[in-house]
């Protein structure tokens, strides 16, 4: 084994043996050693990453079998590892915001009894995420991204003792249980049809049957790679929260703070996208499944973004943020640009990241309320949180020369050119999507820390959210209900906004840096394939990019910076100036807002059609095939069957001589007769 193929299975292996240290014996070790094991094996796996990318940079690629698992006729079901330029990227992003979330723990979980646990989880994490973007086959891939999901439930529900975390933990579960359902249909069509789990295999057999059909339904021919493509974008539709099985990660809000920003933000969420730009090979062969891909992210891109408006807790409106995000990649995907969907999920991982850990540091200072109704002002106590959180905004709705504008820009710019079916709704989604981004991320800014200080007044709505979304409380907090009338919010420690403003200065100019070569360059050459005949998308890009810093001067003029400071400054005039508007618009607009607090009815749809069908067929079944066949008539019949002929037969039994003498001659009799015949 070679020096960098030990340090590739160091990677992951790092934080797995600190995870499992610390999740069987912490109990016994003292606490400092929980997060200092955790994350010592998360820096080691970052440094490494960082040693990968740059012998990836050198035009070094690997790609072989680590383990074979087994073997099953012609089929070996392997662990095996795929460097190239896009694992490295999720590498270092992977390891990078999992080393801040851990630093950050150490502060936000102080108090908890749960601390020891809460480490060993998110290492646990980190080593899943690692395993599914190091994967050179689907097995493995399979493996990684049920992993992830297996963590995100228990960090989902970690507060067990709250019934909303639980509700939330096994809502996620069985949510992603159905895009992995189709998942999985697709990778057992790819092993069926091209008999191999091998990437580098499926992609060079695939154009063999470009033209192949498939009828799933009797007389119906569909396309073999439309069907593959889609079932596997099912997968990615729950991991990656896409309309319609995206109500899971509003409600995944119920986990501690630092989850939020690892999970929601950063990495989880995005193994979707990851996913279907690692299949590039497969989707550039089906314009039908592009399509599909491109509407179903604009779709999540703008009506999620509706949502935020209508939040009042604060990490609901950042998770909401997250939601419309995904669907700009996913549109990205779609339009063939997916450089520019890896590019976008690399920035949003920074911007967002700090988001949520900027919101937790919000919930720390105001003793764990979470109501932006109850704050204001807070810039004069928390000057970092405030100008971190700032930075992130400013990134999340494009500002030039940001990282968040060079990604989200060239989205909007791509699916302009893009001529496929759904390409004329998809821009219309995008660009509507900037104006209602700036709208609520500033209405979020501009609540929390200007304007008057609210928590003095402590309005009867101060305790509403805590019922049934109390989302930070610590289970043996209950008393925690936000600032008293002589308490003041304060910043936090260190190991708090350490992370913060490591998270700003990617935040700042990663963008700017990385835009040239990841999407202009050959950085991913040999790695994301794209049809250029078929979809011309990058290259027309290219032709309008002139550099980052004309980039960003040419945007000033554009409809999206147009757009994104019309709704900064619409969110300013109505929550800072006339807040009386928006509420005049509320009152007006019941239907509408009542709608949209009731997230388009998509939770009642499923509740009601879903589970309280599930509910009732298993009542039915219970009643008729438990109830009335199995004991009625299989059990209870059959004891009633035999109760029947006994009672027939007792007449037989008299107890007298004579009797039985009678029936034994009558006997002879019948069998000589018998007998005689024969």
């Amino acid at each position: 084994m070679t020096d960098m193929q030990t340090i590739y299975l160091l990677i992951p292996l790092l934080p797995l043996v600190a995870a499992t240290i610390v999740g069987l014996f912490g109990r016994m070790l003292p606490r400092a050693a929980a997060h200092w094991l955790t994350i010592a094996g998360v820096a080691g796996a970052f440094a490494l990453s960082v040693v990968v990318f740059n012998d990836v940079l050198q035009g070094r690629v690997f790609n072989g079998t680590v383990y074979t698992w087994l073997t099953s006729g012609d089929t070996s079901f392997e662990v095996g590892f795929l460097i190239d330029r896009l694992t490295a990227v999720m590498m270092l992003v992977v390891t990078f915001v999992s080393l801040m979330v851990h630093v950050y723990t150490i502060g936000y979980m102080a108090e908890d009894p749960g601390y020891s646990r809460f480490f060993s989880y998110i290492s646990l994490f980190t080593f899943s995420m690692l395993m599914l973007v190091m994967s050179n086959n689907f097995m493995q891939l399979f493996f990684g991204w049920e992993a992830v999901g297996l963590v995100s439930y228990l960090l989902i529900g970690f507060w067990y003792t709250r019934p909303t975390a639980i509700y939330a933990n096994l809502k996620a579960f069985l949510i992603n249980r159905v895009g992995d359902f189709g998942f999985l249909l697709g990778i057992a069509m790819v092993l069926y049809f091209f008999g191999s789990l091998d990437y580098a295999a499926v992609f060079s057999i695939a154009p063999q049957f470009a033209d192949a059909t498939v009828s799933i339904i009797p007389n119906t021919e569909w396309s073999l790679l439309t069907v593959i493509c889609i079932l596997l974008f099912i997968g990615a539709m729950g991991k990656s929260a896409q309309v319609p099985l995206h109500v899971w990660l509003p409600d995944s809000m119920e986990g501690p703070t630092p989850i939020s920003a690892l999970i929601h933000a950063a990495t989880m969420v995005t193994a979707g996208i990851f996913m279907v730009a690692r299949m590039s090979p497969l989707f550039e062969m089906s314009t039908t499944a592009l399509s599909t891909v491109m509407v179903i992210g604009a779709i999540t891109a703008l009506f999620m973004g509706f949502l935020g408006i209508i939040q009042n807790d604060i990490k609901r409106v950042v998770a909401y943020s997250t939601l419309s995000q995904l669907g700009y990649m996913t549109v990205a995907l779609g339009a063939s640009a997916y450089s520019v969907a890896i590019f976008h999920l690399m920035t949003h991982a920074f911007f967002k990241a700090l988001l949520f850990l900027a919101a937790g540091s919000v919930i720390m200072g105001m003793h764990h309320d979470q109501d932006i109704r109850n704050m204001g002002g807070l810039r004069k106590y928390m000057k970092i949180t405030w100008i971190t959180s700032l930075i992130g905004s400013l990134a999340l709705i494009g500002t030039p020369l940001l990282s968040g504008f060079y990604s989200k820009d060239s989205i909007i710019e791509a699916v302009k050119l893009s001529h496929i079916p759904g390409s004329g709704f998809a821009y219309f989604a995008v660009l509507a999507g900037v104006f209602v981004t700036a709208f609520y991320s500033f209405r979020m800014y501009f609540l929390v820390f200007h304007g008057k200080e609210r928590w003095m007044e402590k309005p009867a709505h101060a305790h509403d959210h805590h019922d049934a979304h109390a989302d930070d409380d610590h289970d043996h907090d209950e008393h925690h209900h936000g600032l008293g009338p002589h308490d003041k919010p304060h910043e936090s420690p260190w190991v708090v906004t350490l992370p913060l403003i490591a998270l700003a200065i990617p935040s700042l100019v990663i963008g700017y840096i990385a835009i040239g070569p990841m999407l202009f360059g050959h950085f991913f050459d040999g790695v994301i394939f794209v049809d250029t005949e078929a979809h011309p998308v990058m290259h027309e890009l290219a032709h309008h990019f002139h550099g980052a810093g004309a980039m960003a001067l040419h945007a000033l003029t554009s409809l999206p910076f147009i757009f994104a400071l019309a709704g900064v400054v619409l969110s300013w005039f109505f929550y800072m100036k006339r807040p009386d508007i928006p509420a005049a618009i509320q009152k007006r607009c019941g239907w509408l807002y009542r709608l949209m607090e009731n997230k388009y009815g998509f939770d009642t749809f499923n509740e009601k059609v879903f589970a309280g069908g599930s509910r009732f067929l298993g009542g039915k079944l219970w009643g008729i095939g438990d109830v009335k066949w199995i004991d009625g008539y299989l059990v209870n019949g059959t004891a009633r069957l035999i109760g029947r002929i006994s009672g027939i037969i007792r007449h037989l039994q008299s107890g007298l001589i004579y009797h039985y003498a009678f029936a034994m001659i009558i006997g002879v009799f019948l069998l000589l007769s018998l007998f005689m015949k024969v």
